[in-house]
């Protein structure tokens, strides 16, 4: 999550991201000049307790966690956090796509801001069917039509008398997002709004020129593999797969008949002198991650993408770290592959694209307050990658 106070006329910025095996604070300010990356003053890590495939099961255990890494992060930031912005994933995490349509006048009106978000809330209105105990995180408006005609951008401004739109609506279980709260809150912190993780990551890995292009971003955590699909510089689709690289430690485990300790370590080539060949440590790994590039695949043909995504797919998380990642990620698939870098970071930074989730936090509450007057989910999402200079130009549909 993400939130701000004022130090030395600087704006301050705190995100907030807790993943199954740790939560990770970042906490940044706004750059001195708009061409410039944003400051990040400092960061914090802590051991994720109370949760399971990224959804609380423990709220005072989770609480102790997250407060363990504000701690961290405040003081090498040396500032109190009070408020943040937050990540929510998981499994429950699902998309919906529906529709909406509104009436502007019988002779003819002109579509204002305040009839876009009208049509987007019918748009969920007609999804309610599908919404059981579920909560809308984000309405994402895929295209816009004014009297049957297609609008190539926003239709604010146009003149019709009916508005429709398609929308993809990310959503989770209820009791999920309010546990995450809950737990945030009970840690000492206000929430200010939440992002999908698989969103907030992708606000600082991937260009403005691969989301016009055609790509897709996946996420190897601890026990979820998320997926985010972005054409036309509009996410398209996400969707997230109850795996991770946990699941690699348990095939080592289980192949070679070793504590999980010592299979993690054996994962991460922090054993030296191990009767284990790397040449098996590698076809171990390499299986999982084929399975986990698989679902990849099949997703993207399930939403008509496969092979069809000119900048390919980029690889996040902390299971992106695999040598074979890229290549068997290349096979798999037949896109150009790449490991996920962060950008818009300063040199000194010494953050890495694990802390993609929680900087991705901190860039979104900076590019909502670059573009209050006009500061849409859509909008942010085209320009948060940017520098404040090009901010303005990204908002043009």
């Amino acid at each position: 999550m993400c939130g701000y106070t004022y130090i030395m006329q600087n704006k301050i910025y705190t995100g907030i991201d807790i993943g199954t095996y740790h939560v990770k604070v970042v906490i940044a300010s706004t750059p001195e000049r708009p061409d410039i990356p944003m400051q990040i003053l400092g960061t914090g890590m802590s051991s994720s307790r109370g949760l399971r495939h990224g959804y609380i099961i423990d709220k005072a255990e989770a609480a102790k966690s997250i407060q363990e890494a504000v701690q961290r992060a405040s003081s090498a930031a040396k500032v109190r956090v009070r408020n943040a912005r937050i990540a929510v994933g998981g499994v429950s995490m699902e998309e919906i796509r529906s529709n909406g349509e509104i009436s502007l006048t019988a002779s003819g009106g002109i579509v204002t801001e305040r009839d876009i978000e009208r049509v987007k809330a019918e748009s969920v209105k007609r999804a309610s069917g599908k919404l059981g105990n579920r909560t809308v995180i984000h309405t994402i408006p895929l295209e816009f039509r004014l009297d049957g005609a297609k609008v190539y951008g926003k239709p604010e401004g146009m003149q019709g008398t009916k508005l429709s739109v398609d929308t993809l609506l990310i959503t989770m279980l209820s009791q999920h997002h309010d546990d995450l709260i809950a737990s945030v809150e009970a840690a000492g912190v206000e929430v200010d709004d939440v992002m999908a993780s698989p969103l907030a990551a992708s606000l600082v890995t991937l260009t403005k020129a691969q989301k016009m292009a055609g790509v897709v971003l996946a996420n190897i955590g601890a026990e979820t593999l998320s997926v985010i699909v972005f054409d036309a510089d509009t996410p398209i689709s996400l969707k997230m797969f109850p795996t991770g690289s946990s699941d690699i430690t348990n095939t080592i485990a289980l192949s070679l008949q070793l504590p999980l300790p010592e299979a993690e370590q054996l994962k991460r080539g922090g054993v030296s002198g191990s009767d284990v060949s790397e040449r098996k440590m590698n076809t171990i790994i390499s299986a999982r991650l084929k399975v986990m590039f698989v679902l990849v695949d099949t997703h993207l043909k399930s939403i008509g993408r496969q092979r069809l995504l000119p900048a390919g797919i980029v690889i996040t998380g902390g299971g992106s770290g695999f040598t074979d990642a890229v290549d068997i990620a290349r096979t798999i698939m037949k896109l150009p592959s790449q490991i996920g870098v962060i950008g818009q970071l300063s040199r000194a930074s010494s953050i890495d694209a694990t802390w993609a989730v929680a900087f991705g936090l901190c860039r979104w509450a900076y590019a909502e307050d670059s573009i209050k007057h006009s500061s849409s989910l859509r909008e942010v999402l085209r320009s948060a990658g940017e520098s404040l200079r090009g901010l303005f130009r990204s908002l043009l549909p």
